[in-house]
């Protein structure tokens, strides 16, 4: 079947708001979707981890033998509540796959990050929590413009010559 020239795909139809498109809308829509799909199921992922380690932070505030500021320095104690806190909060955002749960996520894992560095032995492994931070960031902006991407929310507009 011969498809008329005027239904071809025209000569720079890859720009923005090219007059016609040939099945590419649908193969869009597709592609948006399951980046949209991916980076959702890592933010769910992410809220079990974040949920379990804000858990976690509460075992150790609400189980603990002693006080908790009886028994740690105030740096310490002000660091297990801070991640107490905003672990689980970060955790419901992320489940929820809305944007403010991404930002609070990522002041969470920057947190982290900082405080590893700057109280030794607050972690356990310093430097795995400074490395897994890192790719779980480095994974999440990289879903993150590849969901946006592939929606067409990062799109330019053509260029006028």
């Amino acid at each position: 079947m011969n498809i008329p020239h005027s239904f071809s795909r025209a000569e720079g139809a890859e720009e923005f708001g090219a007059a016609i498109r040939l099945g590419e809308k649908a193969r869009a829509e597709r592609e948006a979707m399951r980046w949209g799909l991916v980076l959702v199921v890592f933010m769910r992922l992410l809220a079990g981890l974040w949920m379990a380690e804000g858990l976690i932070h509460w075992i150790d505030v609400l189980m603990s033998s002693k006080p908790l500021f009886d028994s740690m320095r105030p740096a310490v104690a002000s660091a297990v509540i801070y991640f107490g806190v905003l672990d689980l909060v970060a955790a419901v955002g992320l489940w929820l796959a809305t944007p403010w749960g991404g930002v609070l996520w990522l002041l969470a894992a920057v947190s982290q990050i900082f405080v590893a560095v700057a109280l030794p032995h607050f972690f356990a492994a310093e430097k795995l929590v400074i490395l897994s931070n890192f790719i779980l960031i480095l994974i999440y902006f990289v879903l993150t413009w590849k969901a946006g991407h592939s929606s067409g929310q990062f799109r330019r507009a053509p260029s006028r010559k």
